[in-house]
């Protein structure tokens, strides 16, 4: 049987793997982390990725677990004031078929990593080299290991090895923000939290304050706080950072906005990066999907949304094209994807997404197992 080889077994990788093995694709995730471990924090999950993860015993999970915010505020960062809101709840769930949802990261992440076959994760696998060997591709790990396989889909993120076979691996810009982030145990909320909405975001011209409760519980909220910084440290993935410096950064905000952060847990800041979508997504049997191809900032919360949709789409055009027919595969997929994707990336790049109430029929409608494929209709 043809095998197929996921680089990165992050949230498109691990999509991406569920994806192919339950159309039948023979298929193993390479990640560098030693094991799997419940890494990040707040994730929204809109109507498009639900849909696009498909199956019952993923979606019924998920859906329990996860807040379902009735609604996402936007505010006035100083009056609090309510400058635009979207109703979600029941209403978007009957609307585009699927709901929006908040969930720890961990938690979604691990959902899927559990319902992999077993074995079909090899972990502590930092990949090396990439070179054509006959039919095949070669790939070689840190730990002098080598597999073959059919084709590779580099789903490895931001810091993307396999990137650097399909194009010119320049690395990613900082895009002049930084955030502060951390968790919210609403019991330090106190009478505060009465006047808190699932899912606010305080704007301000330079900066803003994003937030929302994680789980169907809701006694975890989580807060992204962007601020404007000059420069970041090169090579750093992020640092920590005290209370006392996000309280200053945001000291002329509402006070609710300032109550969220300073009833906040361990506090740590990270650079905001981008990069433009490349123009070739794929080379020889080497394809990208994700970050690894087209990081975004997260102003739209669709990085993983988008990676997981190119999973969906990616899965579709090798079961139309087949395995064997991987260039027509390729091809099929960056066009049904590219326009897509670049539209989210210059919404997100442009953080206005919500500051008015958009209609979010173009990014929550869309079904990444029904949009038409080169010479295809919806059906």
């Amino acid at each position: 049987m043809k095998r197929v080889a996921v680089i990165g077994c992050g949230l498109g990788g691990a999509a991406t793997t569920l994806m192919l093995q339950r159309t039948g694709f023979q298929v193993t995730a390479y990640e560098q982390a030693p094991a799997f471990t419940r890494l990040g924090a707040g994730i929204h999950l809109t109507p498009n990725v639900v849909k696009a993860l498909a199956w019952p015993d993923i979606v019924s999970p998920l859906v329990a677990m996860a807040c379902k915010p009735a609604a996402f505020v936007s505010r006035d960062a100083f009056t609090g004031d309510v400058i635009a809101e979207l109703p979600l709840g029941h209403a978007v769930t009957e609307r585009f078929g699927a709901p929006y949802l908040t969930v720890h990261r961990g938690d979604f992440h691990a959902l899927m990593v559990d319902a992999l076959q077993p074995g079909s994760v090899q972990f502590d696998k930092r990949l090396r080299s990439v070179r054509e060997d006959g039919d095949g591709i070669r790939l070689g790990f840190e730990d002098d290991s080598e597999v073959v396989a059919d084709i590779v889909i580099g789903a490895d993120g931001l810091s993307s090895v396999v990137r650097s076979t399909v194009c010119e691996n320049a690395p990613p810009h900082f895009s002049g923000q930084v955030a502060f982030r951390a968790l919210v145990d609403v019991v330090q909320l106190g009478e505060h939290r009465a006047h808190l909405n699932d899912l606010t975001k305080w704007w301000s011209d330079d900066r803003f304050i994003i937030a929302y409760y994680m789980n169907a519980h809701r006694d975890q909220y989580y807060f992204v706080a962007g601020y404007p910084e000059e420069s970041w440290p090169v090579g750093v993935q992020s640092l920590p950072a005290s209370r006392e410096e996000m309280m200053e950064r945001f000291a002329d905000f509402h006070p609710t906005a300032r109550h969220v952060l300073a009833a906040s847990g361990e506090v740590r800041k990270w650079p905001l990066y981008e990069r433009p979508a490349e123009a070739a997504w794929s080379k020889g049997r080497v394809v990208l999907l994700g970050d690894a191809c087209h990081p975004m900032r997260p102003h739209m919360a669709q990085g993983a949304a988008m990676a997981i949709e190119d999973g969906a789409v990616l899965v579709r055009c090798l079961m139309v094209a087949g395995l064997e027919n991987w260039p027509l595969a390729y091809e099929l997929y960056q066009q049904a994807r590219h326009e897509r994707v670049e539209r989210v990336q210059g919404i997100s790049s442009e953080n206005s997404w919500m500051r008015t109430t958009p209609d979010p029929t173009w990014l929550f409608a869309s079904d990444a197992w029904n949009v038409p494929l080169l010479g295809q209709r919806a059906h």
